[in-house]
């Protein structure tokens, strides 16, 4: 594809803009809490924007748009599923992350169980980092960029994360979070006129029911459907969201950095409102590709995205559209880098050296971010050799990481009773299961073993929520046989619902109807398309 002058003129203003904010930043980020944390004064729409924005990043535009063009909307489940998993987010977990006063999720997990619960998560965390978001984002940025511009992966990718890498070192998270305001808004423009545009020559939404199989637009399917059996669709991609969006410090990070509690929720339910969208803005434009050019998608359903772009937008749209791509992949890249070196050096660096400095500390996070581009542009040789459906490979990782740690969350949220030897014991039991699971599916794909294909057959979110339900029952097992003798580390984490008193301000009656009514909402749009 050839870009015209103005392309080129847009995608530089970007970048010049992205780097002028993260200079003008680097200043101001000079103890941990400002670095890490944006200083603890985001309002409300600065959190909701920066957390759709962290979300949504390349591999959700590409592999959105090409599990829509391989399945239909069934996909549109993770989006509108999230809307709840934010809801716990904002009611359930908030309160107890900012009374608290953590900086992470592993920390919060020692004051509530232990110091091994909290070497283990951190351990987690950065690896699942480093092998599934920056890899996965990185892969679905080269195959935009390759399509777009004509780059090889190893230039695409090298490019990408040393600018997401050194945008996020100067900046921190107060950078990240100016910038993801007018990054979520030219992702949503930009996917918005692409949408139209492909409607149109689709012939409609008429059109296109018309030119698809009835099931693409019904996004509840039955129980032994491979991909998306509604068992999994509901409670799967409920566990695996309570996991993703309430425990992960990639997410959470956003909402710890809010001024206070209604701040927090006001922001989270700007985000559970704009989760309404990519239905409509990312997996619908995968139909309408698959409507236009539906032999060429066949086999390579990941190209769906790069298509519409290259043949549908005029010169200059062209350009604005470039620069949402980068833009939601590099506001992903920098909260991977951020919440990664606030992983490292809050929980691994810290605990090994509780003198330093608060500056020797923000010194360490800019080390450990330099260190995590390293290790991305190392890894990218292999990012290629990845699935064709690079958002079902990233769902399915992240079914198999989520479930022990979601039950051990809910269950020290929920449950006073809830041990530290029982998390530890639940975390790596459940982990090893998971492994189990996804090494299965890895060696069903080189040996014909009747047994391991029917192990492998078993779809990834059915079996999240059986793997879930077996930690629920190691942890409540353990922590009833062997209770813990000590509640005073519980009681500073975790509040009693009868000390928790009743909010009656204005502003938290808006928030409890805000949410009704985006619930509602959802509701609605599901049964539309049952």
């Amino acid at each position: 594809m050839i870009l015209s002058g103005i392309d080129w003129t847009i995608i530089t203003i970007y970048f010049v803009f992205l780097f002028a904010v993260a200079y003008y930043f680097y200043s101001k980020s000079a103890t941990t809490t400002e670095y890490f944390l944006a200083a603890r004064t985001t309002r409300w729409f600065g959190i909701g924007p920066t957390i759709f924005a962290a979300n949504i990043s390349s591999e959700h535009v590409i592999g959105l748009a090409g599990a829509g063009a391989a399945t239909g909307l069934a996909v549109g489940a993770y989006e509108w599923m999230a809307v709840f998993c934010l809801f716990v987010l904002g009611w359930v977990f908030v309160p107890h992350y900012l009374n608290s006063k953590v900086f992470t999720m592993p920390e919060f997990l020692e004051r509530r169980y232990n110091a091994a619960c909290r070497w283990y998560l951190s351990s987690i965390s950065i690896l699942a980092y480093v092998f599934t978001k920056i890899s996965v984002s990185l892969f679905a940025g080269a195959i935009l960029l390759k399509f777009i511009l004509g780059w090889d992966y190893l230039t695409s990718s090298i490019i990408l994360v040393l600018a997401a890498g050194l945008y996020t070192l100067a900046g921190g998270l107060r950078a990240v979070i100016f910038t993801d305001f007018f990054q979520s808004s030219i992702l949503i423009a930009g996917s918005a006129i692409l949408t139209f545009i492909g409607l149109q020559e689709a012939g409609g939404f008429s059109g296109l029911r018309n030119n698809l199989p009835e099931d693409f637009f019904q996004m509840i399917k039955p129980a032994s459907h491979k991909v998306y059996p509604w068992t999994g669709t509901t409670m799967g991609i409920f566990i695996l969201g309570i996991w993703y969006w309430a425990t992960d410090q990639f997410i959470v990070q956003k909402a710890l950095s809010a001024k206070n509690l209604n701040h927090a929720r006001t922001g989270i339910n700007f985000t559970a409102a704009l989760k309404i969208l990519p239905v409509f803005i990312l997996i619908l434009p995968g139909l309408v590709a698959r409507s236009l050019w539906g032999e060429e998608l066949a086999h390579a359903p990941d190209q769906a995205y790069p298509l519409l772009v290259t043949r549908l937008l005029p010169q200059g749209l062209a350009g604005l559209m470039i620069a949402a791509l980068l833009a939601a992949l590099i506001s992903s890249l920098a909260a991977v880098f951020n919440s990664s070196s606030t992983l490292f050096t809050m929980d691994i660096y810290k605990k090994l050296r509780p003198d330093a400095s608060d500056k020797k500390l923000v010194l360490i996070g800019r080390f450990s971010t330099l260190l995590l581009i390293v290790i991305g542009i190392l890894w990218i040789p292999l990012i290629r050799h990845m699935s064709d459906q690079i958002y079902q490979y990233l769902q399915s990782v992240q079914a198999y990481i989520s479930p022990p740690i979601a039950a051990v969350f809910l269950s020290g949220i929920l449950w006073k009773k809830a041990t530290g030897k029982a998390a530890i014991i639940t975390l790596i039991s459940g982990g090893i299961l998971g492994l189990i699971k996804f090494g299965a599916d890895l060696a069903s794909k080189f040996n014909n073993n009747q047994i391991l294909e029917s192990f492998a057959s078993i779809s990834f979110l059915n079996y999240c929520v059986v793997l879930f339900l077996v930690c629920l029952l190691i942890l409540a097992s353990i922590s009833i046989l062997y209770p813990s003798r000590a509640r005073e580390k519980t009681e500073t984490v975790v509040i009693e619902i009868s000390e928790n008193k009743f909010d009656n301000s204005l502003w938290n009656w808006f928030n409890i109807v805000l949410s009704v009514f985006i619930g509602l909402t959802v509701i609605a749009l599901w049964g539309y398309f049952a």
